[in-house]
């Protein structure tokens, strides 16, 4: 297709539409057809735009926070059980030993030397990790600490007074690993 000479602006060079008149200097382009250029962006848009962008950041530093506490939480759980395992080691050697000796007379003496040691290390092992033992031999019944498996008519005990632990029960600070398996006196 092939512009004519008077399809042209006068002193401009772009094409005109074919069929539209010549816009002359001095006009308003909008009367001649020509819309005015927006404003780059009213105040509203750049505020919802500002505030668009502020929350995929944040969306975005939260989600790394997330994954990163994730990460750090896994590293914490693998460390504690690496420290525990650790201090367990030196009690699965005994144990070897002690299944390793001989069954004789004497081996059966140094056989529970063997274990009672085993016992004392783990004793010790539990402390440090502050691990405590239940003391119920005795102690009233309560039912957040102990768990009562039978009941045995007792007139010389005081009703709901244990008289026997099945099960030592064992408490991590102040929250209950497991709880004391007992006989109770009933009167």
């Amino acid at each position: 297709m092939t512009k004519h000479p008077k399809d042209f602006v006068e002193d401009n060079t772009e094409p005109v539409e074919a069929g539209s008149e010549p816009v002359e200097a001095g006009s308003d382009p909008v009367e001649a057809g020509f819309s005015r250029p927006e404003p780059e962006t009213s105040e509203a848009e750049r505020q919802r735009d500002e505030y668009r962008d502020l929350l995929l950041r944040q969306t975005a530093d939260f989600d790394n926070f997330r994954k990163r506490t994730e990460r750090e939480r896994q590293a914490l759980k693998e460390t504690a059980a690496f420290n525990f395992i650790q201090e367990l080691l030196p009690l699965v050697d005994n144990l070897e030993r002690a299944l390793s000796a001989d069954p004789g007379t004497e081996g059966a003496e140094s056989y529970r030397k063997g274990v009672e040691l085993i016992y004392r290390e783990l004793q010790d092992i539990l402390k440090r990790r502050g691990v405590k033992p239940i003391d119920a031999l005795g102690a009233e019944f309560d039912p957040h600490y102990h768990q009562a498996v039978s009941y045995e008519p007792a007139e010389d005990r005081n009703d709901g007074e244990i008289v026997e632990e099945f099960r030592r029960g064992y408490t991590l600070g102040d929250r209950l690993l497991r709880p004391s398996m007992v006989k109770v006196a009933k009167g």
